[in-house]
């Protein structure tokens, strides 16, 4: 049997994605894009269990998959979801000397990761995640191209197909549209 492709591309795999999370952050270098993701992973990791970061992890390319378990305390105490700021500090952290993340460092990883990865398979994966994946992995920072569109932003369209996911696995299809209008409230402010 042949050596997988995705084993076999590795290497060029994940030097296109830092190219691609360098590029979405604005960054100088794809150096610091390494060292950016591998706090965003490390930090995202440790709210998680074991169980739970395999799942995690086998939906990551390759290389991307290695980083996000090198160095991995097993032990290490489990740690909440916080907020953004709170996980940006986290991230901040690691490898500080060599660490140039910005506050935008786990909204710029989620953006480039997502399109290194079965995007609709990594949103089902993040609803059986404990509460605070989805948003993790969400760039909730995004603005809207105008206040008077109806158009979504990207953020938004991912917290919709997670919120039906999330509808389906409670309640199962049938109750999912009768349920829609109250599931999706909160998202109300951006129609007009």
């Amino acid at each position: 049997m042949p050596v997988p492709l995705e084993y076999e591309r590795a290497s060029t795999k994940f030097y296109d994605y830092l190219v691609d999370a360098r590029d979405t952050a604005d960054l100088w270098s794809t150096h610091v894009t390494y060292t950016k993701t591998q706090g965003v992973l490390q930090v995202f990791r440790r709210r998680l269990s074991t169980q739970d970061a395999i799942i995690f992890a086998n939906l990551l390319p390759i290389c991307l998959r290695a980083l996000f378990v090198t160095d991995w305390n097993v032990d290490e105490e489990k740690m909440p979801f916080g907020s953004p700021e709170t996980m940006t500090r986290e991230i901040k952290l690691s490898r500080e000397q060599h660490n140039f993340s910005t506050e935008t460092a786990i909204r710029d990883v989620a953006e480039a990761l997502r399109r290194h990865v079965d995007e609709e398979a990594f949103d089902k994966m993040l609803t059986q995640l404990p509460e605070g994946a989805v948003e993790f992995w969400t760039p909730w920072t995004l603005k809207m191209v105008s206040p008077n569109t109806e158009q979504l932003v990207s953020s938004e369209k991912l917290l919709v197909r997670a919120r039906i996911f999330q509808l389906s696995k409670a309640l199962g299809s049938k109750e999912v549209c009768s349920q829609l209008s109250v599931f999706f409230a909160p998202l109300s402010v951006y129609h007009n």
